[in-house]
């Protein structure tokens, strides 16, 4: 039984079928890749689990408890938090605040404590503030904390919104395309990163079109192609799925 359990997963947009019968497990502390064409299904599939869109049939069970019709902010609260693949930060805040917003679903002050500012919001706000410089440091980037998010070069904002989706006290980190539009560089770098961040006990599923990234990266690798799961497996498994080659790799692609 995976940390992450998706049991028959159907999604239907009117007369469309995203996705059909899709059942995946992702185990704690592992890496899994999700890789297929444009159009398969994936980020569906994130929208599903993250609770952006309800299944039309099937399940999704989050550490044993069954998440299928809970809200998505409840999900965040239960452990699952995620990036985009078009970068959603708060552009206009700063790197800190960013983070800092990340914490917020953990803290116990309301509405008034942060008007009235008693000394228990007070030292829940340095609290956050220390929690949030701690993953920064962590990331190699505490040195642009007072910087808007929207200042950093490319690179950065996308290791700034994984801090900010670790700050929520996260179990599993869902990264839609994180290495998109990167240079081989910055690519290796979010892969130090990404392996980094799994050594401090996190669970980590990620889509990606990188293929070296992901071959070299993730432990198993899912594959989905017109919506349905066609393999999932170690990546030399993969490599070596006829079906897979036909679908998305191409003969020869990594023979």
């Amino acid at each position: 039984m995976g940390l992450l359990e998706v049991q028959g997963v159907t999604k239907r947009f009117g007369g469309l079928r995203a996705l059909s019968e899709v059942t995946l497990d992702v185990e704690a502390g592992r890496i899994l890749g999700l890789i297929g064409p444009n159009g398969a299904g994936k980020t569906t599939l994130f929208n599903v689990i993250a609770g952006v869109f309800p299944p039309t049939s099937g399940r999704v069970l989050f550490d044993g408890r069954d998440i299928t019709r809970l809200k998505p902010h409840r999900r965040v609260e239960a452990g699952i938090a995620r990036t985009f693949q078009n970068i959603k930060l708060f552009r206009n805040m700063t790197v800190l605040e960013n983070v800092m917003v990340g914490l917020h679903c953990r803290t116990r002050s309301e509405l008034w404590g942060a008007v009235l500012r008693p000394p228990a919001a007070r030292r829940e706000e340095a609290e956050s503030r220390k929690n949030g410089l701690d993953i920064l440091d962590f990331l190699s980037i505490s040195d642009s904390q007072d910087e808007l998010a929207g200042a950093l070069p490319y690179g950065p904002q996308r290791v700034l919104e994984i801090g900010r989706a670790m700050a929520t006290g996260a179990k599993i980190l869902l990264l839609d395309e994180p290495t998109a539009g990167m240079t081989p560089q910055e690519t290796g770098e979010i892969m130090s990163v990404i392996e980094r961040i799994r050594g401090q006990g996190f669970t980590i599923f990620l889509i990606e079109h990188d293929m070296s990234m992901v071959m070299n990266l993730c432990e198993r690798i899912a594959v989905l192609d017109f919506g349905e799961m066609i393999a999932e497996g170690t990546p030399g498994e993969i490599q070596n799925n006829e079906r897979v080659v036909e679908a998305y790799l191409g003969t020869g692609a990594y023979a």
